[in-house]
């Protein structure tokens, strides 16, 4: 039983540059699962009946994505746990952190901006953790580069093998349509969010083509088809298992084209849960006892109730409501009476949850990123980094009668990771440190409209922050002794120094030959 759970779970991650398209390739997939009934919702106001997977405000008014949504739904015979990750380099922590929760992932490209820096800090992560890509070339209805040319630029700067599976025929106002190589079969493009293209049997060699197309474009089709044959290897599974060759599918995930055969084709070759690796040991998804980790925290899923909810993601066994389970960090035991399912933000309580699933279990404060949970055993899984910050501002209070206001919020959106916390210990004062400048606008909005605490930011020209330790405890004394105005500790107490400069850094580093400097928190 447990080993055929496990079989049927997909969890993979949608990546992309900002505006590729990865959130509407979301909602084709949840259109197929059945999971909303009318598509092109994310842009549109008019429609605010169906789900999409972004639900914040600020989201909505941007018509960007913040946090990493968790959406569930079955197709065909598979349990499918799509994880859509912010595409904007200001939240590339928080899809970092992701994509430590998924087997694989689907990067999406634009066709015409074809690979774009923010994918390729991506597919870094990707290469480190040998995850298996697919890659999907989107807006083939727009004016593009030629698609043998995306090809190399592909495996130039994702330095990965690529292997077409479905061939698009023309582009742009021209675009005809894509021939499916995996599934043999010709999709012809009729522009509709709504419905699902026809599709069509045909032999290639057959005149039959040249109905349903033209002469000149079939002929062109065949050739291009037989110089893929012989440019690229046959598609070899146990390659793009392992990490080393991305299948490529083009289409339009606005006009719903080309998303099924991706669809169809994934969830066949698509890795099920794979094995997690802890600090002691390597844990197997098939293993009966049930472990798991926290890898990401939200506040205010529901804007009326202050809850956080923890995402669980399950690395083996089978995850039981209301069963006691060991909390490795406090050392306490813990049983969770609600734990949930999700469907962006329409969420289920569920009964159980296998090896591959993400469950939401609601949190007061109980958790932080990266926490453990096993039904006894002291496991620390690992690979869940902060990075230092790039940018610095001081965060003030600037109405006085919602000071507790205030500290509750940022308590609660320091946990989920948006951005860091540092107290000055010279002064006392709460410093914030980002990845990029709209994660201070995010902060400030969903302070003022989430929690009614209004705040202000104040500018400090910092550099780095770098968390130090050292085994000769003299030397430390003194160092933070010298630099006592530009000393902070973070939220878990740890000391970290504030340089100011690159110049000042250095100079730390050749003076405290036995401090240790380190700029992400993993160590």
């Amino acid at each position: 039983m447990l080993n055929q759970e496990i079989e049927r779970r997909r969890t993979f991650a949608i990546v992309a540059h900002p505006d590729a398209g990865k959130t509407s390739l979301t909602e084709k997939f949840l259109l197929f699962g059945g999971q909303i009934q009318v598509a092109g919702a994310v842009k549109s106001h008019k429609i605010r009946k169906t789900a999409t997977s972004d639900w914040m405000d600020i989201e909505k008014q941007r018509g960007i994505s913040v946090t990493t949504s968790v959406m569930e739904f079955d197709y065909r015979d598979y349990k499918i746990n799509i994880l859509d990750t912010p595409g904007h380099q200001d939240f590339a922590e928080d899809t970092y952190r992701t994509l430590t929760a998924v087997d694989s992932v689907i990067i999406v490209i634009d066709a015409a901006k074809g690979v774009e820096t923010q994918t390729l800090k991506l597919m870094e992560v990707c290469r480190m953790r040998k995850t298996p890509v697919i890659i999907f070339v989107n807006k083939m209805d727009r004016e593009g580069k030629d698609p043998f040319d995306l090809l190399d630029e592909l495996e130039e700067q994702l330095l990965i093998f690529v292997r077409p599976l479905t061939w698009p025929i023309e582009s742009g106002p021209r675009f005809k349509g894509v021939y499916n190589i995996y599934g043999d079969s010709l999709n012809l493009f009729q522009p509709s969010k709504q419905v699902v293209t026809e599709r069509v049997a045909v032999d290639i060699h057959s005149d039959d083509l040249d109905k349903h197309i033209g002469k000149p474009l079939a002929q062109k089709l065949r050739s291009d088809l037989e110089l893929i044959d012989g440019v690229y290897p046959a598609f070899d599974v146990n390659e793009y298992l392992k990490g080393d060759l991305a299948p490529v599918f083009f289409g339009s995930a606005l006009n719903n084209f080309g998303v099924q055969e991706l669809l169809d084709c994934f969830v066949e070759i698509a890795p099920s849960p794979r094995a997690m690796k802890a600090e002691e040991r390597v844990v197997q998804p098939e293993e009966l006892k049930f472990t798991g980790f926290i890898f990401k925290i939200t506040a205010n899923i529901d804007p009326n109730h202050r809850s956080c909810i923890a995402f669980c993601k399950v690395c083996s066994g089978k995850f039981v409501r209301n069963a006691p389970y060991y909390h490795v960090r406090s050392k306490k035991t813990m049983r969770f009476s609600s734990p949930a399912q999700f469907m962006a933000q329409r969420k289920q309580t569920v009964d159980e949850a296998w090896a591959g699933d993400i469950v939401g279990l609601p949190d007061n404060g109980t958790f932080k990123i990266g926490d453990t949970l096993t039904e006894g055993e002291e496991l620390h899984f690992k690979g869940l980094p902060s990075f230092s910050p790039l940018m610095f501002k001081y965060i003030e209070n600037a109405d006085p009668m919602k000071q507790k206001q205030l500290g509750k919020g940022i308590d609660q959106l320091m946990d989920e990771g948006v951005a860091q916390l540092f107290v000055n210990q010279f002064n006392g004062r709460k410093l914030i440190g980002t990845v990029g400048q709209l994660q201070f606008e995010v902060i400030q909005y969903r302070l003022e409209n989430e929690y009614g605490a209004k705040c202000r930011w104040e500018p400090v020209s910092l550099y780095k922050a770098c968390w130090i330790e050292s085994d000769d405890a003299e030397e430390l004394d003194s160092f933070k002794k010298r630099k006592y105005q530009f000393m902070a500790k973070d939220r878990e107490g740890r000391d970290v120094f504030l340089a100011d400069s690159n110049y000042v850094l250095q100079m730390a580093q050749n003076d405290f030959k036995h401090v240790k400097f380190h700029f992400s928190s993993e160590f």
